[in-house]
Formats: structure tokens, C-alpha cells, sequence
């Protein structure tokens, strides 16, 4: 009895520094950064934080040629900083409000692919030049209005040649919040003013100064407040494109 008690002893011994052994990887600490810039202006293409932004795909090809996708996710100014990456090798691409970097056609076929493969050791710094879909830019800063509100001036030009791309607009919207990260996913709804396009009526705006004004009637006074203005194009999962966040001290 005591001979058939030590061999089960030490069988569940040896079973446990087994799994111990192989549990034991090392953290990832590896570190994956960059941009996502307009190709036709140098600048960052702005984003929202969270699901709905830009967000950079990576494939890790080290193990598997059929990888699940892996995600990190953009911070509000088109940049992006992850230091817990496992030490790999990637096929990373960036998603978002731009022409896709990888296309397929009908039969999944891939017509275009601008992924890029990457190994991953130490820091690793891969930057994306994209086309948006649109490109907004303030016409002046927002102004404050004698009742209360405040009215934002902006043009909208498309931001690819590509005929495929030029697509309907569909949504323009001027977020308004108290905090500097807005955009459609935190807004103030009782101020912010959005506008809502059927079939082609909503590209009769490219290229025209418009201007928006919150809703609501007055803004709370003694504080300050965030405005943005993002417009989006009938794709895929509707990402917004943006411009960047401006203020105003209301009194």
C-alpha cells in the first residue's frame, strides 16, 4: 500500500512541475509603435479611441500560416505605442477611415496588398501612409455666439483619386464634449449637432465652407468645452474621419 501511495505521490508531483515548466513563457515585452499619416498631406490621420478608431492588424506568421488577427488600437492622433508584444514575426496593416491596404476582389482573391512583414524584437517602428476617405479642416476656430452657443467652420475634401473610394457621404457631425477625448464614441448629446445624408445629397458639400452650430441653446457656463467635427462615407463598418480637437472658454 505504502509502495502503490508513493507512486501516485510522485507521478502527481512530476505532473505539476511539468505544467509549471511549460506555463513558464516569459511576459511579452517587446515594443510595436508608429503612425498612421495622410499620404497626401504628412499629417496624422486622426481618430476616435476605442473600437471604431484606427486600429493596426497584425498577423503573426511565425507559427501559423493561417494566424488569428491580433489588434492594438490608435490613440486619438493617429498614433499608436504597444510595449507588450510577444517577440514574432507579423504581417501588420492598418484599418480604419482610408482606402484598405489590402483588397480582394469578389472571390477573395487579394488584389492589393500593402501589409508590411515586420519582426518584432527589441522596439519596432512601422509607420502607414494611407488615403482617407475624407479630409476635414477647420476654417477658423470655433466661435463663441452671444447666446450661448457656438458655431465651427470647416471644408471637406475628398482624400483619395481612387473613383472606387469616392463614396457618399453619409453623416457630418460637429461633437461637442467636456472632456478632450470626443468623438462618436463620447459626445455630448444634448449639444452636439449632427447631420444625417441620403444617396449622393451629402457630396454636395465637398469643397464648401460649412458651417455647424451646437444645439441645445446655451452651453453651461465657467467651463471649458471640446469640439470636434467628423464626417464619414457609407463603408464598411462607418468609420469616421476627423479633424483635430479645438476649444472654447465659455464665460
Amino acid at each position: 500500500m505504502k509502495q502503490i501511495f508513493y507512486y501516485i505521490t510522485l507521478s502527481v508531483l512530476l505532473s505539476t512541475c511539468y505544467s509549471c515548466k511549460k506555463d513558464n513563457y516569459d511576459a511579452p515585452n517587446e515594443t510595436l509603435k508608429g503612425s498612421v499619416t495622410d499620404a497626401g498631406t504628412g499629417q496624422t490621420v486622426q481618430t476616435e479611441i476605442g473600437n471604431n478608431g484606427t486600429r493596426i492588424k497584425l498577423l503573426e506568421i511565425s507559427w501559423s500560416a493561417t494566424p488569428t488577427p491580433y489588434y492594438i488600437f490608435s490613440m486619438q492622433d493617429g498614433t499608436y505605442n504597444n510595449t507588450k508584444i510577444f517577440a514574432s514575426t507579423n504581417k501588420i496593416t492598418a484599418e480604419g477611415a482610408f482606402v484598405p491596404m489590402v483588397q480582394t476582389d469578389a472571390s477573395g482573391n487579394i488584389m492589393v496588398d500593402q501589409s508590411q512583414t515586420v519582426t518584432i524584437k527589441g522596439t519596432a517602428t512601422v509607420d502607414f501612409k494611407v488615403e482617407p476617405f475624407l479630409r476635414i479642416e477647420w476654417a477658423g476656430v470655433p466661435v463663441y455666439n452671444a447666446d450661448g452657443t457656438v458655431s465651427s467652420q470647416f471644408k471637406i475634401t475628398r482624400g483619395t483619386a481612387n473613383p472606387a473610394f469616392q463614396l457618399n457621404i453619409s453623416d457630418l457631425f460637429l461633437f461637442v464634449s467636456s472632456t478632450k477625448y470626443l468623438g462618436n464614441n463620447d459626445y455630448d448629446n444634448r449639444y452636439s449637432n449632427h447631420v444625417t445624408y441620403s444617396n449622393t445629397d451629402g457630396n454636395n458639400i465637398i469643397g464648401q465652407t460649412i458651417t455647424l452650430t451646437t444645439t441645445g441653446g446655451a452651453l453651461p457656463a465657467k467651463r471649458t468645452w471640446f469640439f470636434r467635427i467628423g464626417a464619414r462615407v457609407s463603408y464598411g463598418l462607418n468609420y469616421y474621419n476627423y479633424t483635430d480637437v479645438k476649444t472654447v472658454d465659455v464665460p
